[in-house]
């Protein structure tokens, strides 16, 4: 029998998929995972979101808190990535479930689906 996540494991892997779930957050995912290896200066979100300034730091304390991004201060400006070590263990488990251990997708599919979108676009504009 294959080996089960701890409960443990899967309530933070919820939290992560939480921090996640919403628009503005899962923009600046893919705005960070977009920058890789540059860093991401707090003050660009707050003018592409158009948001309050409290409203972004906490939009970034949820990311930070779930450890989905690291952050670094350089004198008043903090810098943010995409912690890419967590994501990988977030997708392995979901990788595990769904492509190897129950067949439930291939993994090939995973892959081709992902080369065919066009997430930047909005949805109106898609293809």
């Amino acid at each position: 029998m294959p080996k089960q996540p701890d409960p443990e494991q899967i309530i933070r892997f919820a939290d992560m998929f939480s921090a996640m779930g919403t628009e503005p957050r899962l923009r600046i995912m893919q705005l960070l995972l977009s920058a890789i290896p540059r860093a991401w200066w707090w003050a660009t979100s707050a003018a592409n979101w158009k948001s309050p300034a409290q409203r972004c730091h906490t939009i970034w304390d949820k990311l930070k808190n779930e450890d989905l991004v690291k952050v670094r201060r350089e004198g008043t400006f903090l810098w943010y990535t995409a912690n890419t070590g967590a994501l990988q263990e977030l997708l392995g488990f979901l990788y595990a479930e769904c492509c190897t251990r129950n067949r439930a997708v291939k993994p090939e599919n995973i892959v081709t689906s992902a080369n065919r979108r066009k997430p930047w676009l909005p949805r109106t504009s898609r293809k």
